[in-house]
Order: structure tokens, then sequence, then C-alpha cells
């Protein structure tokens, strides 16, 4: 007769022991990720979807205009633009055209992303790209592009002769190559605005949050897993005819 008990064994019980806590920290930490996500997602909506702020010559930190609806009057300083390379939109090759405004009134310049254009058949010959003159009304969204990006080599360095076509938009390093000083976002130009701009199919911020929600399950899965198979691994079977005898002797005396 034999039956099922539970004889843990010393090396599997350590490694489950070291390996759980593991997994449920990382499921918790993931957890934690798409909390902060889901703020940032909500802080987004939120400003998105309230009135325009107005913009104007005093320089303002970046993430009070961040996911701000903004709006401001200026005129393009065309000679600044540059273009953002491998952009794709439907499947062709393009630009963003960059085009730093001259907020009326003021000295300060702020870059609007007026939206892409193609790159044509030749790449030697940039795409006509001239604003319209006089002073505008701009609305749009503020936005912050990121500091460190992946690049396959670096960029060139800046030098008298202004470079027109950039592989990523860094704002510190356009600040530095240019001689006016710029508020710290690139403002999407609103699709409705007829300020000069081209194709702008600004896609909503898509913070992850169901990314790390997935994540997680998979480590609290994998967790629930670790404790199924170390149960399983350390319910043995045992001989228990020699204890059922050792029980009636017992009963006996």
């Amino acid at each position: 007769m034999t039956r099922r008990r539970f004889r843990p064994r010393l090396v599997p019980t350590v490694s489950f022991l070291i390996v759980l806590p593991t997994l449920i920290g990382l499921g918790v930490w993931q957890l934690h990720r798409a909390a902060e996500k889901r703020q940032l997602q909500d802080l987004y909506d939120a400003r998105t979807q309230g009135p325009p702020v107005a913009i104007g010559g005093q320089i303002q930190a970046a993430d009070d205009l961040r996911y701000h609806r903004v709006s401001f009057r200026g005129t393009y300083e065309p000679e600044y633009t540059i273009l953002i390379d491998n952009r794709v939109h439907e499947g062709r090759a393009g630009y963003h055209v960059v085009t730093p405004v001259r907020i009326a009134g003021t000295k300060t310049r702020i870059l609007v992303n007026r939206g892409w254009v193609p790159v044509g058949g030749d790449r030697s010959r940039l795409p006509d790209t001239t604003p319209p003159a006089g002073t505008q009304s701009f609305v749009g969204v503020a936005t912050v592009p990121l500091k460190h990006v992946f690049q396959l080599s670096a960029p060139p360095p800046l030098g008298k002769t202004w470079q027109p076509v950039w592989q990523h938009l860094q704002i510190d390093r356009y600040a530095r190559a240019v001689p006016f000083a710029i508020q710290p976002v690139v403002v999407l130009l609103d699709p409705e605005s007829p300020a000069g701009g081209y194709v702008r199919h600004w896609n909503r911020l898509n913070a992850g949050i169901a990314m790390h929600e997935g994540y997680a399950f998979q480590w609290f899965s994998m967790a629930l897993a670790l404790a199924a198979l170390y149960l399983f691994v350390n319910f043995r079977r045992v001989d228990i005819r020699g204890e059922d005898e050792d029980d009636s002797q017992n009963l006996e005396a």
C-alpha cells in the first residue's frame, strides 16, 4: 500500500524559495509600470482634450507644456527648417518638415512639425517646403522629443553650414545649432490648420498599459506554474504498510 506525502527535497526547495519571490516581484513591478503609464495616458488625454494654452516669449518648462494643446501667432523662419528623415506614411518614405516660428512680439522661437512630405524620385533634391509668409495663427499639441535615441552612427558635427536633413530631432542639439532661444517643445500642427502644413495624421499616444499588464500576467503565471511543479515533485509515494502494522501493535498494547 502506498500514499502520497509531502517530502520536500533540499535543492528543489532552496531553488523554489529563490525563484518564486523573483517571479512575483517582477509581476508586481510590471503592475507598477502599468500604473505609471496609466497616469501618463490620463495626463495626455486630459491635456489634449482641454482648451489651448497660449504660448508667449517667456521660456517655459517642457513638462508644463507637454501634451497640452497650445496656440500662438508668429511667422515662419524657413531658413532654419529641418527635414526629419526616414518617416513612413502609407508605405512611402518621406520626411517630417519642422520649421521654427518666431512668436509674435517676441524674440523666442518655437518648433512646428508641419507634417509629412514624400522623398521623391531623387534624394539629392529636397522637396520644396516653403511656408506661407506673414503672421500665421497656430494650434497644435506640444510634444517633447526623446533626448536619447538609438542611432547607427553619431550625427555629423554642427558647423557653419546649415544641415537641412536630420535623422532625429533633439531639442538640445537644435538649440545649439541656431542663434536664438527656442521653447523646449515641438508643436504637432493641428490637421485642420491652414498654416502651411502637409500630411498630418498624428497618432494618439499609446502609453503601453496593456503591454505591462500582459508582462505581469506572464510573470504571475510562471510563479503559479513553478508552485504547482514544486508541489508535484515533492509529493512522493511512500510505503505505509510498515506504518499500519506499527499502529495496530500500538492499539493492541
